[in-house]
């Protein structure tokens, strides 16, 4: 990846996590997205810590079949399952730059297909 390209994204990362911060109670649901895998986590900013983690490479949905879309769904569904069982209903989407667009947006609308609010 083009060093440009990075230093667009981190510069668009830093505007976003300027505005948004992640509580115990509302935590910041941050996801990455590489070439192969997607990741998300839930963050308490404020004691800085992650509270839930999901990624299309860990767990149960490892070796998932389907597209990289439809595996950004599951991943999205399986972080709320363990939000709700964490007691977390609420979250702060955080993009990390990514368009909401594609993967991004459907991890967003499996995660409150789940059950989460944001």
């Amino acid at each position: 990846m083009s060093s440009a390209k990075v230093q667009r994204r981190q510069k668009i990362r830093y505007r976003i996590r300027k505005r948004v911060s992640g509580t115990t109670t509302r935590p910041r649901m941050s996801v990455y997205r590489s070439n192969s895998e997607i990741y998300v986590q839930l963050i308490d900013d404020l004691q800085g810590k992650t509270l839930v983690s999901a990624a299309s490479n860990a767990g149960d949905l490892k070796g998932s079949k389907g597209t990289k879309v439809e595996v950004a769904t599951l991943v999205g569904k399986s972080v709320a399952a363990k939000a709700i069982a964490a007691g977390i209903t609420d979250v702060v989407f955080d993009r990390s730059g990514f368009l909401y667009h594609g993967r991004v947006k459907a991890l967003a609308e499996g995660a409150r297909e789940g059950g989460l609010k944001f």
